[in-house]
């Protein structure tokens, strides 16, 4: 597949990945996307659940809603975000369970 040249289709696949691996390299963005894997959430409850400043918050979510990981919708006074694409959180958690894995051969060549 990634042989030789790409189609025009699959070069636009990479780049999204690219934006979207980038998005995914930090453990606080990490934790949001868990977060809203589970329910919508407003940035003020985003800001308690994770102990950070609403400045660092809202920088983070901005990096998510760009990568297209996350939207908004209003609700009354709050903006609530919630994941644009749900399988994101299946693919969090393979990507976690491949680590776990990784982790325990590790462990193994230690003994």
């Amino acid at each position: 597949m990634f042989e030789g040249c790409t189609s025009d289709g699959e070069d636009q696949v990479l780049e999204r990945q690219v934006r979207i691996c980038k998005a995914f390299a930090s453990s606080t963005r990490l934790r949001m996307l868990d977060l809203l894997g589970k329910q919508p959430h407003s940035v003020s409850d985003l800001q308690t659940a994770l102990g950070l400043p609403m400045p660092n918050v809202s920088q983070h979510l901005a990096i998510l809603k760009s990568a297209g990981i996350v939207s908004t919708r209003r609700e009354g006074k709050q903006t609530v975000y919630f994941l644009a694409i749900p399988e994101v959180k299946d693919a969090c958690k393979l990507l976690r369970d491949v680590l776990r894995a990784q982790l325990r051969s590790d462990s193994k060549l230690e003994v």
